[in-house]
């Protein structure tokens, strides 16, 4: 995926052209109802801290801005913001590992039984994991999916259930994994 370092300059950049280049490749944005400024202010209100990643994806066919957020206390937190109205729809977050005891609590399903299921449903190679404590504090495996064809699927499985409880395609990712 395509890495820039600041998202202070990605949004400025973002404000005055509607693209930024990122490793010699311009990434084109999708138009949404809301300005990106206005999802990135609205994660920020909601977690403080830093800014180290944004990604795009379709839920349920609506734009969203997933912004990861590290904060002064050193948890990191992964917010999304509807591109289509400006406000937080999701706060989970996300733990280092599958030993982190939030996460560890909750989990029924193991690591590799769990990337079975998001690769039957999307064959591909798994390029990022993330351990997350939900809303309800459940937790749960995501997987970012690349395909043969290069598309990028973002599939969260359950780490209860080990059901799939997310699958959306990502368009495009700006930050450090």
């Amino acid at each position: 995926m395509k890495k820039i370092i600041s998202c202070a300059l990605f949004a400025g950049t973002v404000a005055f052209v509607g693209s930024v280049s990122a490793d010699g490749k311009e990434i084109k944005f999708p138009k949404t109802k809301v300005a990106i400024q206005q999802c990135v202010k609205a994660a920020l209100k909601e977690r403080d801290g830093k800014v180290v990643k944004v990604e795009f994806k379709t839920e349920k066919n609506e734009p969203v801005y997933e912004f990861d957020i590290e904060s002064a206390d050193g948890k990191a937190w992964d917010i999304e913001c509807s591109g289509k109205t400006g406000k937080v729809i999701e706060v989970e977050q996300e733990v280092k590992d599958a030993e982190d005891a939030l996460f560890k609590a909750k989990v029924k399903v193991s690591e590799a039984d769990a990337r079975q299921t998001a690769l039957a449903a999307h064959a591909g190679e798994i390029t990022e994991v993330e351990y997350e404590i939900e809303p309800d504090g459940a937790a749960s495996y995501e997987f970012d999916i690349v395909s043969k064809e290069g598309t990028e699927r973002k599939v969260e499985v359950d780490a209860t259930s080990g059901k799939i409880v997310e699958d959306n395609e990502e368009t495009f990712q700006i930050g450090h994994e």
